[in-house]
């Protein structure tokens, strides 16, 4: 059975069909909130298909310093990477109760014999994560703070009753590994951006008031 054109899209999470076919193929599993799925040099050959719950990717050294690389949600998956047999090159821990399809390196290739159009997903979806950590890359290496943390709040934002709200609950150390600073320089912007008339908090909900300025 060839998967949905839709599945073509590296935007979209994958079609129900196609959750459904890989799910056959490998074996379903619940994991607790905070179970490390995958571990940073570690070697292991298994993708994981998420069908509920949330992950999050991230890097970190020695020391326990971490930045946050993406999240991940229903319809996405995990350790894509691990097709080419080398050690996993982040870590994949569970931010909520999760179900996955566990599935191994030959059987998903089997899956992409049989699905051809899913292998177009995988190329584009490889491509786009490329592009996301490109530009993360640069952001980090290129921009201020600053400039880290409104391209992130821009990035999250979304329309709600006519105002842009970034509604994912982030706390400021939360903020701060996926920006690469410190909690107390993000509690800080936030709060001058918030005296500014920028932003308003409400709860963890962060609501942008009007256009973040190009500096600060």
């Amino acid at each position: 059975m060839k998967s949905p054109p839709a599945d073509a899209d590296p935007f979209a999470p994958l079609a129900e069909a196609s959750l459904r076919e890989i799910a056959r193929s490998g074996v379903v599993r619940q994991f607790p909130k905070r179970t490390v799925l995958i571990r940073e040099g570690d070697t292991g050959d298994s993708l994981y298909i998420i069908l509920a719950g949330r992950v999050k990717v991230y890097a970190s050294n020695a020391g326990g310093r971490e930045v946050v690389i993406d999240f991940h949600g229903a319809g996405e998956y995990v350790g894509e990477m691990s097709l080419d047999g080398a050690a996993r090159s982040a870590s994949v821990i569970t931010v909520e109760p999760t179900t996955c399809a566990v599935v191994n390196r030959g059987q998903f290739r089997d899956f992409i014999v049989a699905n051809p159009d899913f292998a177009l997903h995988l190329v584009e979806k490889l491509i786009h994560r490329a592009r996301v950590a490109t530009d993360n890359v640069k952001s980090l290496a290129l921009s201020d703070v600053y400039g880290r943390l409104t391209r992130l709040l821009n990035a999250l934002a979304t329309e709600v009753d006519g105002r842009l709200a970034v509604r994912e609950r982030l706390t400021q150390q939360s903020i701060a590994d996926r920006v690469g600073a410190s909690r107390d320089m993000i509690g800080k912007l936030r709060k001058d951006l918030t005296a500014g008339g920028y932003l308003a908090i409400e709860g963890r909900q962060i609501n942008i008031l009007k256009k973040l300025p190009l500096g600060w």
